[in-house]
């Protein structure tokens, strides 16, 4: 019984855990390291990194000499000539042969040396592809984590409106019962109340796929208790863009991964050349060997035994081969060809890259300007279709404008307060982005 209290307690304690830690808020410098500790893509570029490393020490392991051995236990029937004893033999003559030997590269046309810094470059251009996705992944979290607070402030927007109207509702039903207004316009409230309710839904269910979005990127399973911190954001009217197109794409030229990335790969592509290139040079090896055996013949017709014949019967040899390279069906010269035509790709490749991070920039640029003049803008239109709708709303608690009038000033002041947030949002991100490529950590803080 015991056990069975124990287990149910630890059960309970178990699930409220769950509960707990999946109530905890999350701040974006939190789910940036989650889903870099958590993304797919994350993990298979560092398995893709270390394969890429693998095959940097292999090519740094061709230098050493190889050393492979070999042994054989050999049946001769009929006449044969034994090895050992050079003498012809009718019977079956047992035989034991132990061979280790290798051969060592002292020139191929340096095309291992090359091998192993085309590797290298390989290597290190992976590392900086695994940077660069961490950074695509931060920005996505960073994206989708705004996403959740701007649909969080259309929410409480919508909330707003919803609740003015119920109350408008309450006022103009009294106003009806005592036949001060007509009941039209009670049934014009009502179903502006309705429409609205209906556009609230439609908010919440936004929220709702935020939420889903962002932890889905964050591999969570469910975004069920899943909440984000909601920092304090302020944005200055007379804030300015710091820094221009230029200067920011300067700095972003030297510290970019996708960058640095390009040009790597632009140099392992000029080291594969060289191999290429190596391929025509003649090639010179060492050979080294040792070798020794046994046959019964001599253990039964001159009493030596196996230890004794593999001690007398040692060979050691060591030779030179020289390979030259002729006519192989014109091999070298098309990997010649085609190793130049992947040094020009890599060296469009690069040039894409920039090209691509200069546009991400302007882009960039381009938008937190005009998002911050749309707040601006915002800000102004909010604050005079304010004052717009009290005006409004106090005629229309006399009965100097119908419900239309105040149906039409309250939808105004909405759109006015989701403009206005949606610019802010908006300036936020592409501003965070910009510092981003500045390389300032994305921080909402700041």
């Amino acid at each position: 019984m015991k056990k069975i209290k124990i287990s149910i307690i630890a059960c309970i304690l178990f699930s409220h855990g769950i509960v707990f830690s999946q109530q905890k808020e999350w701040s974006l410098e939190e789910c940036i390291k989650y889903a870099i500790e958590n993304n797919i893509d994350i993990k298979q570029q560092t398995i893709q990194t270390k394969v890429q490393k693998n095959s940097l020490d292999l090519a740094r392991l061709k230098l050493l000499p190889t050393l492979n051995g070999s042994a054989s236990h050999d049946y001769s029937f009929g006449r044969a000539l034994d090895q050992y004893t050079y003498q012809f033999y009718n019977q079956t003559i047992l035989s034991d042969y132990l061979y280790l030997g290798g051969e060592m590269t002292l020139f191929n046309g340096l095309q291992n040396y090359n091998s192993i810094q085309k590797n290298k470059y390989e290597v290190l251009a992976a590392e900086q592809d695994l940077v660069n996705i961490r950074d695509n992944i931060s920005l996505s979290v960073a994206l989708d984590y705004l996403q959740i607070l701007l649909n969080k402030e259309l929410v409480t927007a919508n909330e707003n409106q919803v609740n003015i109207t119920r109350q408008q509702i309450e006022k103009t039903n009294k106003l009806v019962d005592a036949g001060s207004v007509a009941r039209g316009n009670l049934l014009q409230i009502e179903a502006q109340a309705a429409q609205e309710e209906v556009s609230l839904i439609n908010t919440k269910n936004q929220l709702e796929i935020s939420y889903l979005n962002l932890t889905q990127l964050l591999e969570i399973k469910s975004p069920a208790g899943f909440e984000v911190i909601i920092p304090e954001i302020d944005i200055d009217s007379s804030s300015v863009i710091t820094g221009n197109i230029d200067e920011i794409y300067e700095i972003a030229l030297k510290s970019r991964p996708e960058i640095r990335s390009s040009e790597l790969k632009l140099k392992s592509s000029e080291y594969d050349l060289k191999i290429a290139r190596g391929g025509r040079s003649p090639k010179l090896s060492l050979s080294h060997s040792f070798s020794t055996g046994y046959t019964h013949i001599l253990d039964t017709t001159y009493s030596a035994p196996f230890n004794d014949q593999v001690k007398n019967n040692k060979n050691f040899g060591v030779g030179f081969s020289l390979n030259i390279p002729i006519l192989n069906g014109w091999q070298v010269n098309k990997n010649i060809s085609n190793s130049r035509l992947n040094v020009e790709n890599s060296q469009f490749a690069l040039e894409g890259t920039k090209k691509q991070l200069y546009k991400n920039i302007q882009q960039a640029y381009t938008d937190a300007v005009a998002a911050l003049k749309k707040y601006n803008a915002s800000v102004k239109a909010v604050i005079s279709t304010e004052e717009s709708f009290r005006y409004t709303e106090q005629k229309f608690n006399v009965g100097m404008v119908t419900s239309v009038d105040y149906n039409v000033a309250k939808t105004q002041l909405l759109k006015a307060q989701s403009d206005m947030s949606q610019a802010k949002y908006e300036y936020i991100f592409k501003t965070k982005v910009l510092d981003f490529y500045k390389g300032v950590p994305l921080n909402l803080n700041k």
